[in-house]
Order: structure tokens, then sequence, then C-alpha cells
């Protein structure tokens, strides 16, 4: 697929510095002092990388999206370690027919690991246990730290229609936007750094508002689930998952606290155990609220506080209705294998749970619920 250059729409944006922005031309937002460009639809908000920003825009204005686009595609958040790969690997990214393809060019290594499947990953079933328990009752969403859209397909195909997704990181946006959205679907996409100025526009109402499974990143967690809370407002939800627990030897990754602290920065939040999260999902049922000593023991913690109260929606729990499924990649040839190592120490032990060691000769109804069965992107 090529890259074209997508006009601008007026989504009411905000700079890193709070600024409102405006449209300049087709392919740029501007503060009125600077200008910040936008490929694929994807506002590029970025503070700190002004050649970056500035070798984007002049890509643009010369009427080359590509090269804007293979520009920012090399673009990486500050925890990333591996080599940004070459200008022609990202340049033939652009032509990647599968989410597989596309991975492997732009040298994601683990990440692309994690991104190709996380359909049936346990802190995955978590997040579908902690989101119909929790669900958006139609308010608007935002996904912070989104990375390539995985829940925001799933709202997308049950039918939510108002859907934002932030991340820090350009690539990971842009195969949301080419690989896993629904082509149709209503998700506005930007990129910005959430330690910064956040992108979003003042609230008409209440919000639903994501983070998963990365919010032990970020050093001030404080102010990042204070910024949330507030972007919901008092009638809104706030969801953390995947809240590493420092206390448990997998939990120690990132910079992890321990279950009490992590409860302390969501007063009023209902708290659950991961283990019972991903338990839920692969059960189809609800999942129920940790005690203190399953805090204390879990692996990670998801914190849900909901100013309306919505009521539970089991549906989210599965694949929307008409989706169609797939058999899980991880059982190719019969047998289930592991994607690599890496993935096998930090999800292996609990996958395996509910995912047998050899695809069973009828699957059960429970195939869906257990991730046997996938909603799969097309392209994956």
């Amino acid at each position: 697929m090529t890259t074209v250059e997508t006009p601008v729409t007026d989504a009411g944006w905000r700079g890193p510095d709070g600024s409102g922005l405006r449209a300049d031309t087709p392919h740029t937002l501007t503060d009125g002092v600077r200008r910040w460009p936008v490929v694929d639809g994807i506002p590029w908000l970025r503070p700190g990388r002004d050649e970056l920003r500035e070798v984007a825009v002049a890509a643009l204005d010369a009427g080359d999206p590509g090269g804007a686009t293979v520009s920012l595609l090399a673009d990486a958040d500050d925890w990333w370690d591996g080599p940004a790969p070459p200008p022609h690997r990202l340049r033939a990214a652009l032509q990647a027919r599968t989410l597989t393809e596309a991975v492997d060019l732009l040298g994601l290594g683990r990440v692309g690991t994690y991104f190709r499947h996380r359909w049936s990953d346990p802190s995955w079933l978590a997040v579908l246990a902690l989101t119909a328990a929790h669900p958006p009752a139609g308010r608007p969403v935002v996904d912070l730290a989104c990375g390539a859209g995985h829940l925001l397909r799933h709202l997308a195909l049950h039918g939510h229609p108002d859907l934002t997704g932030v991340d820090v990181v350009f690539a990971k946006l842009w195969l949301a936007r080419r690989f896993v959205l629904p082509p149709a679907a209503p998700v506005a996409l930007v990129c910005a750094d959430l330690t910064a100025g956040w992108p979003l526009p003042p609230a008409a109402g209440p919000r639903h508002v994501a983070c998963h499974d990365a919010l032990y990143f970020l050093p001030d967690k404080a102010a990042f689930v204070a910024a949330a809370a507030a972007a919901a407002g008092p009638r809104g939800a706030v969801l953390l998952g995947h809240l590493h627990n420092a206390r448990h030897p997998a939990g120690r990754a990132g910079l992890p606290l321990l279950a009490q602290e992590w409860t302390a920065l969501l007063p009023g939040a209902t708290a659950y155990a991961e283990e019972e999260l991903t338990a839920a999902t692969a059960g189809g049922r609800p999942p129920m609220p940790a005690t203190d000593a399953a805090l204390a023991a879990t692996e990670a913690l998801g914190l849900a506080r909901d100013g309306a109260e919505a009521p539970p929606d089991p549906a989210l729990l599965l694949p929307a209705a008409g989706t169609s499924l797939r058999r899980n990649p991880l059982y190719a040839d019969g047998d289930r294998v592991w994607p690599d190592d890496r993935w096998a120490a930090e999800y292996g032990r609990r996958a395996a749970t509910y995912l047998p060691p050899h695809w069973p000769d009828t699957p059960g109804p429970d195939a869906v619920h257990r991730r046997l069965l996938l909603d799969l992107p097309e392209r994956w």
C-alpha cells in the first residue's frame, strides 16, 4: 500500500505546551509559531524533536508523504534499546501487505512479537475482563498508550462510535491505522508524549479513559493518573491495566510499585488481580474484585473507577457478533508453539492455563473465550 496524504481535520488537538492547534495546510497543524506534521491522518505532536518535526513537515510541503512517513517511523520511545532500521527497510514497510511483514521491516523485535500475538496473551484477556466489567456505556473512549490499537479495534467492532488513541511512538499508530483498525472505524489517532501537555481537546462530557500495559514505565505516575481522571470527568471512568507489582518476581520490569501504592493513586477504584481477570475471560464470566492478600501476591493489578457506575457488558468478553474467526496462529501445525523464548518466559506460564498443548480434535463451546479461535485483522 502506498502512502497518500490524508487531509487534516480540525479535531481541537492541543500542542505539547497546551496551545490550541489549527490546520494551516492539508497536511500540517500550527500553533501560530510551530508547524506539526499530520501523516495518514495522525498528528505528530512530540516535543523536543524539532529537527525531526521540520524534516517531516518539509517532506509533506514537497509533496512527499512517503518521505515524511519514513522519517517518523524511525522515531522511538526512550525505553527502546534496539537499533533503528535503515531507511530502505522503512520505505519497504510502506508496501507491506501484512502486520507480520511490517513489524519485521520496522525492526520492532519483541514489540512486534507482542503486537502480533497480543490477541491471546494473558494481559489481553485481562483487558477484556476489565473493560467488560467497567464498559464505556456510550461515552467517548480515550486509550492512552494505545500501541497498535488492539483495544480500539475491539471496541470499534462492537459499535462504539467515538474512539481516540494516543501513543508516543508513531510507528505503533501507523500499524494501527494500516493493519489493525477496521478501515471505516471512527478512530482518531494522535502521536504525543503524555508526560508533556496532553493533546486532548476539552471534553464535552464524561469520557472512558483507559491505559493498559504502559503505566509502569512512567516515572511520575501520580501526575499521569490525576490527568487521566481529569480527562474522564466526574461521571467518567478510568481503567488502568497491567500495573506491575514490585513484590512479584515477574512484575519487576519497568518502574513498578507495590500493590498498595498503585491503589493509592486512584482512590475509590475497584482493584483486581490480573490472574483473576485473565481467568474470568477464559471462563466467560465476570471478574471478582481482589482481596488485599490477592493484590499483594499478584503479578500485576487492574484498577477501575467509574463515576457513573455503568453496568457490566459481558458481550465485550467476546469478539463482536458476525466477526470472522480463525485458528490461533500459535497452533499453525496443531501443536502449541510460543513465538519465542522471551514471550514464553513472560506469558507462557499463564497462557498455558487456557491454551492446551495441542489443538483439540473438537474445539468446545469455550474455544473463543479461551482464545483458540481469534478475530484477527484481515491482514494479520
